[in-house]
């Protein structure tokens, strides 16, 4: 249901609440707050976050190593799929967000799908199969490079209430379109199937921007956009400019990493 936690009347929870619960377990002599370096939507993945957190203990209890705090959240984070993968002590002045350089996401395409049951069932909801035949990989490299660079990406946010007041103006530092091995890829290499990654670098992204370049150079690989008409979207910087449906789907995006 994403990253960000979710108020207490809303049916769906975020990654954010089982975090702080699994916190509040730990004892703290004050309630815990997690401070999220990336906001993934729902239904997006993380191979990799970074959050911070202030943690005080009850007068005469040892600070906690990294290794406890691994070790004690994990424990309370058992029946859901979140884990911690390390922790380490950072200078009061430390944010997770706002000491970010840059950010990497991945997002992984499926090719050779007929028919979304054709999806192997350990890659559900872990990739995108675009219906229509194979895609022209060399003309979505040839639009990549139109978006690489600083740019003002307003044709390439979606607009909510929050990002409005957001400068549209983005850095792209890398974009790759690379074939990749789906799990257990090997065992079906017989029915045709082929994954691809896109894979992006930047310090910060707008909303769903990821999502709507990974659909607009699917869209110039199916031959519905010509590789100039990227340019020609970026130029236009009007949100509604952008082709009606071609945005997505969150299920083969992932945060790969957070660089400090």
């Amino acid at each position: 249901s994403g990253v960000m936690e979710t108020k207490s009347d809303q049916a769906l929870v975020g990654v954010q609440n089982y975090l702080e619960e699994a916190a509040q377990k730990l004892k703290p002599s004050a309630p815990i707050k997690f401070h999220i370096s990336s906001r993934t939507d729902s239904g997006v993945h993380a191979l990799a976050n970074t959050a911070h957190l202030d943690i005080q203990r009850a007068p005469g209890k040892a600070a906690f190593t990294g290794s406890q705090l691994v070790q004690g959240l994990n424990y309370h984070l058992r029946p859901e799929p979140i884990r911690i993968l390390s922790a380490q002590r950072v200078p009061g002045s430390f944010h997770a967000r706002f000491c970010a350089l840059s950010r990497t996401y991945l997002y992984r395409l499926l090719l050779g799908c007929a028919h979304h049951s054709h999806i192997p069932v350990f890659e559900r909801d872990l990739c995108w199969a675009p219906a229509g035949g194979p895609l022209d990989i060399p003309a979505m490299r040839e639009a990549a490079e139109f978006l690489l660079g600083t740019h003002d990406f307003s044709t390439f946010r979606s607009l909510n209430s929050e990002s409005s007041s957001q400068s549209p103006v983005r850095t792209l530092l890398q974009l790759e379109i690379q074939p990749a091995p789906g799990f257990l890829s090997h065992h079906y290499e017989h029915r045709g199937l082929e994954f691809w990654e896109v894979k992006f670098k930047g310090r910060s992204f707008l909303y769903r921007q990821v999502r709507r370049m990974v659909g607009a150079l699917v869209a110039v690989g199916q031959g519905k956009l010509a590789p100039h008409h990227i340019k020609e979207l970026l130029e236009l910087k009007d949100a509604r400019a952008f082709p009606p449906h071609a945005m997505a789907p969150p299920s083969g995006l992932f945060l790969k990493s957070v660089e400090y």
